[in-house]
Parts: structure tokens; C-alpha cells; sequence
């Protein structure tokens, strides 16, 4: 018998790669445009396996209908799960799979992107010549080298941002519960939130969002932080109190801001809104600052990365119902001690 999957958000690359992989496989894969969510939910309806996203919501009553209605698995497409009642799924027998490494390499590299497009202000440049205006008043930028780097958070993304960043001649400081010996290798320091947050000219979040980072990026901590301070997150949007940050924009005490990921991006973001009105007015403010680049969750979007989503995901499948578990399952107790 054929399985029959119910995949959700889908774009036309998802479809794309997902279909390639899966000829290995020959799944039956309904595609969705529609994100899932309580209205949407009755879509899911009959189907053991769902593929998801990181908006896609799968709260305890989504959980609920679905093992009601036989759901056995949940296959994330990322690595993030914070999006998944965890304990809940765990309540209801329901397995919960991701794809904990696609392509770290690509995030970091988007990260250190933002960063020199923000320093060097290449995209004001690159409109300016595109007018036939030649100056370069106003584009002044900084060398890297030299720089104190905070980098919160050193799981995979975090250690190669790190050594990208190693390799500008910057001066590193990290915080993560776990400290890697890989990084102490590219001169990275391991310190305290506190000293990082003071000390460093430039931080770079990679955490993963759980209470504990929830809002780490506060009106506190950017209170210790340095006066022109530069803050990159490619991690989760809510890492940063979107509010604070507004502040510490306006009174300068952050210099400049390189965002991914937004707190509330799941109605703004992979969507085109180019005719609609903006009605999130935390986003919309941040958008009027010159000082401020945004891109859409796209840190990870890659051809490498897209390529590992799709195998690993259709292979976390298989493992699962080929052997009743998989080396990728998330477990509750996973959220709880991050």
C-alpha cells in the first residue's frame, strides 16, 4: 500500500525537490499551499503522516484532531520545533521527526551576509549606481577585522559562523550552555551572557527559541550592551523583543540590525504582499530605519540545503515506519533542557 503524506506550505521548490527525492521512495504527496492551522486542520484529516513548516502551527488541538483521526507522525521540514506541542504529541502517542542539519553552512554565510551588507552598505550602493549617482557620501563603512564578535549560541550554524568570522581576524566571545572545543580552536572565548552582551561590538544570535531565550534580546540586556551596538539573528524572530529593539534603534544605542527572522513573520513572510497594506506595526517601523535589512527567512534557501530537507525528511519517514523509530525523532524532554 502506497503512503499517502499531507504536506503543508508548500512553494513550487518545494515541490520541486521533494518530488526528485522522492522517487527513491514513490509516496503519495498531497501538497498544500495553505499554511495548517485550526482552520485549516480538516485538510490533514486521514492521513498518518503530515509534512510541515515552521509557521505552520501544530498546537495541542490541532494534535488532538489529528490522533484522533489516526495521525501517527509529524515530519518537520527544519530543524526548529519550537512551533509543535511537544508534550502534548508525546500525551497522544504522536512522533515528532526534523531535520536537525540541511545545511548550516548556508545560515551562517547568510548571516555574515547581512552583516556586510550592513557595514559596507552595499545595497544603498547598489541603488545609487543603478541612478547614475556616483557618490559615496554616506557610505562610509568599517573594517571587521579587529572586531568583538558575541556569538550566542555554538551548535553547528553558531561554529561555523564563528569560524567564518575567525577568519576576518575578530576577536570572539561565545556563550552556549555546552561549549564546543572546535571553537576554542578559532580563538573563541567562552564567557557569560552578561560579558558578551557588554563587550561585544557585533552579536550573532543562533540559539534555538525556548523559554529560556524567549525575548533574550530585551530592554535589559541591550541596556548593558555597547552604544552602536550591531545585532545579526538568523535564529528564531522572537529571540528579540521586537518592541525593545524598536527603542534601542531610535535612541541609536543599536548602530545597526540585520534581521532573518521576524517575532511575528508567519502572516508577512514566503508570502507577496506587494499590493497589501502591512498592518504589523512593529514590522512596518522597522522597515522606515536605515539601519535596518530584512530578508525573509531565507537564510537557509539553498540548492545544497533545499536538496538535504528533502532527503532527510522522506528519509526520516521511512526509518520511522520501517523500524518504529528514528535517530531524528524530538522528543519533549529535548525542549526542556535547551
Amino acid at each position: 500500500m502506497i503512503m499517502k503524506i499531507a504536506f503543508f506550505s508548500t512553494k513550487s521548490y518545494d515541490r520541486e525537490y521533494f518530488n526528485s527525492a522522492n522517487t527513491r521512495y514513490g509516496y503519495h504527496i498531497d501538497y498544500f499551499e495553505t499554511q495548517l492551522n485550526a482552520k485549516t486542520i480538516s485538510l490533514a484529516n486521514g492521513y498518518e503522516t503530515i509534512i510541515v513548516f515552521v509557521h505552520d502551527s501544530i498546537d495541542s488541538e490541532s494534535i488532538k484532531f489529528l490522533a484522533d483521526k489516526g495521525l501517527k507522525l509529524i515530519a518537520l521540514r527544519c530543524s526548529g520545533f519550537n512551533n509543535v506541542d511537544l508534550k502534548f504529541a508525546c500525551d497522544k502517542n504522536v512522533k515528532i521527526v526534523r531535520v536537525p542539519a540541511y545545511s548550516p553552512h548556508s545560515i551562517a554565510e547568510h548571516t555574515v551576509a547581512l552583516l556586510l551588507t550592513l557595514i559596507r552598505k552595499t545595497h544603498k550602493a547598489y541603488n545609487r549606481v543603478r541612478e547614475g549617482d556616483f557618490s559615496i557620501e554616506g557610505l562610509m563603512g568599517f573594517n571587521l577585522n579587529s572586531k568583538s564578535v558575541g556569538i550566542v549560541g555554538t551548535g553547528r550554524i553558531g561554529k561555523i559562523t564563528a569560524k567564518i568570522f575567525a577568519g576576518f581576524g575578530c576577536k570572539l566571545f561565545a556563550y552556549d550552555p555546552f561549549e564546543d572545543d572546535e571553537c576554542k580552536q578559532y580563538g573563541v572565548e567562552y564567557t557569560n551572557i552578561e560579558r558578551l552582551f557588554r563587550e561585544s561590538d557585533i552579536i550573532s544570535l543562533h540559539c534555538p527559541l525556548n523559554p529560556d531565550t524567549y525575548h533574550l534580546v530585551n530592554s535589559g540586556s541591550l541596556s548593558i550592551m555597547k552604544d552602536g551596538v550591531g545585532i545579526i539573528n538568523t535564529s528564531r524572530g522572537a529571540v528579540i523583543d521586537s518592541g525593545a529593539i524598536i527603542e534601542a534603534l531610535k535612541n541609536e544605542k543599536v548602530g545597526f540590525l540585520g534581521l532573518d527572522v521576524y517575532e511575528e513573520e508567519a502572516d508577512l513572510f514566503y508570502e507577496d504582499l506587494s499590493d497589501k497594506i502591512i498592518k504589523d506595526d512593529a514590522f512596518a517601523r522597522l522597515l522606515t530605519f536605515p539601519n535596518v535589512l530584512i530578508t525573509s527567512h531565507q537564510a537557509f534557501f539553498t540548492r545544497e540545503a533545499m536538496q538535504k530537507i528533502s532527503e532527510t525528511t522522506l528519509s526520516n519517514i521511512n526509518e520511522f515506519y520501517d523500524t518504529g523509530s528514528c535517530k531524528n525523532e524530538v522528543e519533549h524532554e529535548q525542549y526542556i533542557a535547551k
